[in-house]
């Protein structure tokens, strides 16, 4: 992998970190937790899914005891948002719910779209090809994290309730497999991104929906 690569995948890393502290955060402060709950809840959003994706890929100890900066860098969101929500006197609350939860809809589908590509690329980076093994890492690093998060605030996770979830990672994952062969590393990764983005934003707006059981 070139130079160019590897930037890449640290800049989606940071990106997808920053959007799922976020993410993670808003919902603890939904949830009335105090600040530390809140950084938990930002901390396992956005290291959670690269833990998991290390440990199916034998990397020990996990990237995320090895370099602490992903961590502070949820822990300093996390704070943000805590402050940031704590000012919502100024608001009509009604107004203030619709904001914040359309405004976690869009840094947890960042942080979806950042991490599917993070994950494929680490597996990559240490020589694995094999075609289910990336859709699997990149989907996992995508869902993980929220997985976390949604247990630990007592909610249905995500992948499991809400419009296409992890089907956009695995559309997006398959999407850059097949273009890396043609378009290059650097290419097919801003390909992927924007498949996991539009395709969950679209299933959102449109509330595109797997078959379930309904009452």
């Amino acid at each position: 992998m070139n130079g160019n690569y590897l930037e890449f995948n640290i800049f989606f890393d940071i990106i997808g970190t920053i959007a799922f502290a976020i993410s993670g955060a808003i919902l603890g402060c939904k949830k009335k937790m105090d600040i530390l709950g809140v950084i938990v809840l930002g901390l396992v959003t956005a290291l959670g899914g690269g833990f998991i994706r290390d440990l199916v890929l034998g990397i020990t100890p996990p990237k995320m005891f090895q370099n602490s900066t992903n961590a502070i860098i949820s822990t300093v969101f996390s704070i943000l948002v805590f402050i940031f929500y704590a000012q919502k006197s100024g608001f009509e609350y009604s107004n203030w719910i619709k904001i914040m939860n359309k405004f976690m809809m869009i840094t947890d589908t960042i942080g979806l779209a950042s991490f599917t590509i993070t994950g494929m690329a680490t597996a990559i980076s240490l020589g694995h090809n094999q075609k289910f093994l990336l859709i699997f890492v990149g989907s996992i690093t995508g869902v993980g994290g929220g997985m976390i998060r949604d247990v630990l605030a007592g909610t249905i996770p995500f992948i499991f309730r809400e419009q296409i979830y992890a089907g956009a990672c695995i559309l997006g994952a398959i999407v850059f497999i097949i273009a890396r062969h043609f378009l290059g590393y650097q290419l097919s990764m801003i390909i992927c991104f924007f498949t996991v983005l539009i395709f969950r934003l679209l299933a959102v707006k449109r509330n595109w929906n797997l078959p379930r059981i309904k009452d």
